[in-house]
């Protein structure tokens, strides 16, 4: 469980564990994306990430102050190079908003504002039967519906937390309470 077993697409140049918080400080011009508006396509940004066997959940705990336009950190489900998902916090327009990036050989970017303390937020992913299911969480506890799509079925697929700064180097992010397992049983809707 956690990040026993972990492997980094992209190492940070500067990163380090303690029990079950993983710090990493992110290296310049960073990213996650494929062609869709901007026409160009980056595989650069940092993933700690472990082998499912098939379907999941897999959650964790993201804190960290962003500063700078598309600064960036949460969870990532990778199936292949041009099949993944990332989600979490991103600034954009001057606000920390929480957003999704779904790439299915060409991503598609999706945010609203996020009303809670985007300094510090849990986020889940679900992939079963060929569906992806994100929720986020301010504590924890409640974990409501972020995204519901199709994804891709794959023997096994890749998850754990992400982080990226196009324009910078130096977010400072701190992940924790990282688990994966079986996919949850839990309602849709999982607000108790």
């Amino acid at each position: 469980m956690g990040f026993d077993g972990a492997t980094w697409l992209n190492e940070p140049a500067a990163w380090r564990l303690e029990g079950d918080e993983l710090h990493v400080v992110t290296d310049r011009a960073t990213d996650f994306w494929r062609e869709t508006h901007y026409g160009f396509t980056r595989d650069t940004g940092h993933f700690l990430s472990v082998a499912t066997d098939g379907d999941f959940t897999a959650q964790l705990r993201v804190r960290a102050r962003y500063r700078e336009l598309y600064d960036q950190a949460g969870l990532m489900v990778r199936a292949a190079d041009d099949v993944w998902v990332k989600a979490g916090i991103e600034l954009s327009d001057g606000a920390t908003m929480i957003g999704s990036v779904l790439t299915v050989g060409r991503s598609d970017w999706a945010t609203a504002a996020y009303a809670d303390d985007p300094g510090d937020v849990w986020l889940r992913a679900t992939v079963a039967a060929g569906v992806l299911r994100l929720q986020v969480s301010s504590d924890g506890v409640r974990w409501p519906l972020m995204r519901l799509s199709p994804f891709p079925v794959a023997p096994s697929y890749r998850v754990g937390p992400m982080c990226c700064t196009p324009e910078r180097a130096g977010l400072d992010v701190v992940f924790s309470g990282f688990t994966h397992g079986a996919p949850t049983d839990r309602a849709l809707h999982d607000l108790s």
